[in-house]
């Protein structure tokens, strides 16, 4: 097992080309939130802006996008067709699909909702889109009925569930290191499992542990907040397994300086969204 710390991630995290233009940060397309579920994909969005992407965005059905519109200032946010229950219906497949078709990586699933329909265009999208992928929350679920799709992937898929999804998705209720790695080996699938120790399973049998953090990140929207940058590293061309290393790592290690700050009890996905940008100063092409 490699344990994951500064100095991993340091070998991760990519000096920025000068001269580049946004277009070479990733262009991140996040399919997020519903009608009552927007905080959720307020903070998947803006985890991925914070983490440095080029272009972020956010794919939300139309009775969520004038909440979401008026929040979030940097990502794009785009209206999708939804239903009367405010999720997306059949119609929004075609327009996710040509997103994907021009995203750089794509998160699915945060706030997204529960339905049959959810779950056709969330295992579609897996099928068909050609970048990396990242499932958080209602994106897990949506699947757990239809693993095998995962293994149909054209590219690799991250799966970041917390305990709870995981039992929902495998049948195995707190899911030991050689269970995880087991699940990642049958399909094909990169698992991040959230927790006290957060533990990433690879495919080929390698397996991760974070050590960052605290308690008081045990609260809703940091498991957002965590899938937003996930899906910003992979988008900007870091390996899907490496990605979810340093965005596990820098994810704790912005809910310590909260709590350092702000308390465990007080500390908020806001207060980590705030000081994230803290630590990735270290990566700047030079000191200013």
């Amino acid at each position: 097992m490699t344990e994951i710390d500064q100095s991993f991630v340091d070998h991760i995290m990519p000096r920025r080309d000068p001269k580049a233009n946004k277009n070479a940060f990733g262009r991140i397309v996040c399919v997020c939130g519903s009608a009552g579920y927007t905080g959720a994909a307020y903070f998947a969005a803006q985890g991925a802006v914070r983490m440095g992407s080029g272009v972020v965005t956010l794919a939300t059905p139309e009775k969520a996008w004038p909440v979401l519109a008026v929040k979030l200032n940097e990502p794009v946010v785009r209206p999708v067709p939804c239903g009367s229950d405010g999720m997306l219906s059949h119609e929004a497949l075609p327009v996710l699909l040509k997103l994907a078709e021009r995203a750089d990586a794509l998160l699915i699933g945060c706030g997204l909702g529960r339905s049959y329909t959810v779950a056709e265009i969330v295992t579609t999208l897996i099928e068909k889109a050609p970048c990396q992928i990242v499932l958080d929350a209602d994106g897990i679920n949506a699947v757990y009925a239809h693993k095998d799709i995962l293994q149909k992937a054209k590219m690799p898929v991250v799966l970041t569930p917390h305990a709870g999804e995981f039992a929902r998705l495998s049948g195995i209720d707190n899911a030991n290191p050689a269970e995880l790695t087991l699940f990642a080996r049958k399909y094909q699938c990169i698992v991040l499992y959230k927790g006290h120790r957060t533990l990433i399973a690879v495919p080929d049998g390698a397996l991760y542990r974070n050590h960052s953090g605290n308690p008081g990140m045990a609260k809703g929207g940091s498991g957002d907040v965590l899938a937003g940058m996930l899906v910003s590293l992979c988008g900007q061309g870091i390996p899907a397994v490496h990605a979810a290393c340093a965005a596990a790592w820098l994810h704790g290690r912005a809910g310590d300086l909260a709590a350092n700050a702000l308390s465990e009890y007080g500390m908020t996905p806001s207060d980590m969204l705030r000081l994230l940008p803290t630590l990735l100063k270290r990566y700047n092409t030079r000191e200013w």
